[in-house]
Formats: structure tokens, sequence, C-alpha cells
């Protein structure tokens, strides 16, 4: 069993998805489960970047991955980053990010899903997804998260290639039992805030940072439900006097 997220930009502005752009998205979810999909959702929307996250058995990967694009093309507002994906490696451009994860066959199938939009695709958010991933690394608590970014073309299984300038990353980690969830993604949301120019936003925020900013949301993605960590976090933050 796997965890799969896609994330792509297809809104028809830079700054936020309309309501619209939602809830068709949010109509066709059911479509990942036809296919075979355990538990399929739109987990993450910052700015104007959405994710479909599914949990999805070995054999059905590719199957899933192609299904995920499928929904996203049909109801993109904007071409986007579906113009990048491309069979030829060489013909790869600026397209879809992609994480997956590794879950347990005797584990409800829990996961962490953080995702980053940049206005202008500054390139330090690499750096702040591969902060996120490295502070996860090594947990009690984690079964596995999605590999370390690098500058370089990516293959996307069942969809084809992107080229390293894509620039809105997703990471994404499954954990081993209900409490490991807080610890481990606070633990990411804080390797990521510890870099420059870098917010959390509760899900579906518009993008209202000065530019050369990096915003990100993070989602448990929980035997199928979607619970904004923001929210939750933000509450945990506060400093008691």
């Amino acid at each position: 069993m796997k965890v799969t997220a896609i994330g792509a930009d297809i809104s028809i502005n830079d700054v936020s998805c309309s309501k619209s752009l939602i809830d068709n998205i949010e109509k066709d979810i059911h479509k990942l489960i036809d296919l075979g999909a355990s538990h399929a959702a739109l987990t993450n929307i910052t700015g104007d970047d959405v994710v479909i996250s599914a949990f999805t058995p070995d054999n059905l990967v590719e199957k899933i991955n192609q299904g995920i694009v499928d929904i996203l093309k049909a109801n993109a507002e904007d071409i986007g980053d579906i113009g990048g994906i491309a069979k030829d490696i060489n013909l790869a451009g600026e397209g879809i990010s992609y994480g997956e994860a590794i879950i347990r066959q005797d584990r409800y199938p829990d996961a962490i899903i953080l995702a980053y939009d940049t206005y202008g695709g500054e390139g330090f958010v690499e750096n702040v997804a591969n902060s996120a991933i490295n502070a996860a690394k090594g947990m009690d608590g984690l079964t596995d998260i999605s590999e370390t970014l690098g500058d370089k073309h990516r293959k996307i299984p069942g969809v084809g290639y992107v080229s390293n300038e894509t620039d809105d990353p997703i990471v994404v980690a499954s954990v081993e039992d209900l409490e490991s969830v807080g610890v481990i993604s606070s633990a990411m949301i804080g390797a990521s805030l510890g870099n420059k120019n870098v917010y959390l936003v509760e899900r579906n925020t518009p993008c209202n940072v000065i530019p050369g900013s990096v915003i990100m949301s993070a989602t448990a993605f929980m035997n199928g439900n979607v619970i904004d960590l923001a929210v939750p976090f933000q509450n945990k933050m506060r400093i008691l006097r």
C-alpha cells in the first residue's frame, strides 16, 4: 500500500483557487475510488495550487496517478502545470508535483501532506521542502517519507516526466500510529518555518504575502479524513503568559 499525492497549479490566477474549481474537483474524487483507491481526497489547497492524495495498492499506483491527472486536467481553469508533463524526458517542462510514501499493511492509512506554493518560482523552496523531509527522517513512528528533492527531471509513475523547473513541491509522510501524527508533523512544519520567508497558512488561503516568500499548507490525511493542521498548530503555538 502507498499514499501518493499530486499537486498542480490549474487556477485561472496566480493567487488563489476559486470555489467552483474546488467544488468540481471534489465532485470527481469518487472516480479514484472507482479505479481502486481505498481512500482519496483533495487534501491541500495552497494559494493557487491544489493537491489530490490517495491511498492505493502497490499494483494500482500508476493507474491511480493517471486518474488524479485526469481529474486535474478535466477541471483545469488554466492548463498550467498539466502542460509540462511529457512521455519523453527531453520534452518535459515545468509540471505537476509528486510525492509518495509506503504504508505498512498492518496499519490504518495515516499520512501527513505538506504542500508549498511560490508566487515567482522562488528557488529556495526546494531547500524548505528538504528541511521538512530531513526533520522527519529517523523519528519514532515514521513509516516512510517522500524522497528529497534535487535539481533534476522527475518521472511520475503512470504519468510521465516533469522538468527541474517544477517549483511547488509536495512532501508526503506515512505514520505508524495516531499519536505520531502530531509529533512528526510538528517537526516537519517547524523545520520548514525555520527557513527564511516561509509562512504556514490555513487550507484554501490566498497567497497574500510579499513576493519572494513561500507559503505552505499542512494536512493530516487519516483513514480518508482530511484535517487542516494549521489550525491546531496555530493554537498550540500561542505563548501562554
